[in-house]
């Protein structure tokens, strides 16, 4: 039976584990290994690393640090981040790692998630579009963004999500910069629309703070992918780090929603 996915998704930033608000102000958490271990213990579905300084500095990936992810990592994982080409891709999968994610490099140039898709596999493709509501007055809509935010794109989120999907994409993460570490739920309307003009795999990032929150997401959309930051690694109204995630019960009766979704 397919179930929806629950993802921790942790930031990398200078070596160390981060969270941010709105794509600024990284705040340290941890040691990003002693973090894998945890949500080894803890039996998480997937998980998500997104090296946040690479393409914002022009490097590539951090081969290194992806070895020891890979090495210690017992879930399926997905590393983002400076990846540019399809032989940075088959390196990273040939360390272990079952997904590789890109972002800012496949917007400028839909045709390289084909190339990595015949490289590594369409399974193992992942696009990820960072989208805002526009700002100003009579701004109306979303916005897609790259570089942490710090470049925009005038062009529909959910029409780029298709473009990038039929170019070769196997999964879909759509991540909203407005309610990045806010911990305040989902963007759903915005998740129904990419959920009825996408095909493939879809997960969806940002605003996560309760495990409410994930089940209407997936009461919304059905068998998707739930990922989230703070909720897996603040605890309590003072966001003290404590790294979380939910027990065996509490997913199944997230599954619970989800399946209700399919029923209607």
């Amino acid at each position: 039976m397919l179930r929806p996915r629950i993802i921790p998704c942790l930031l990398v930033h200078q070596g160390g584990l981060v969270k941010t608000q709105g794509f600024k102000s990284p705040k340290y958490v941890g040691d990003p290994i002693n973090a894998v271990k945890i949500f080894n213990e803890k039996e998480s579905d997937e998980l998500i690393v997104l090296d946040i300084d690479a393409t914002v500095h022009g490097v590539g990936p951090n081969y290194s640090l992806i070895a020891k992810l890979a090495e210690e990592c017992r879930m399926p994982l997905c590393y983002g981040g400076g990846v540019t080409s399809a032989e940075q891709a088959v390196r990273i999968i040939d360390l272990g790692v079952e997904k590789v994610a890109i972002s800012s490099a496949a917007i400028a140039n839909p045709a390289l998630l084909g190339g990595i898709a015949t490289a590594i596999g369409r399974q193992s493709v992942v696009a990820v579009v960072d989208v805002r509501k526009r700002s100003g007055l009579f701004a109306k809509g979303y916005e897609v963004c790259t570089h942490n935010a710090r470049q925009a794109h005038k062009v529909d989120p959910v029409e780029l999500a298709v473009r990038l999907q039929e170019a070769g994409a196997g999964e879909i993460v759509i991540n909203v910069v407005d309610r990045d570490g806010e911990m305040k739920g989902y963007d759903l309307e915005l998740a129904r629309k990419m959920r009825e003009a996408l095909r493939v795999p879809m997960t969806f990032l940002g605003g996560a703070g309760s495990l409410e929150d994930i089940g209407e997401l997936v009461g919304t959309c059905g068998i998707v992918g739930a990922a989230a930051g703070s909720l897996f690694v603040f605890k309590g109204k003072y966001r003290a780090v404590l790294i979380n995630y939910p027990s065996s019960a509490q997913k199944d009766e997230i599954c619970r929603r989800a399946l209700q979704f399919t029923k209607n």
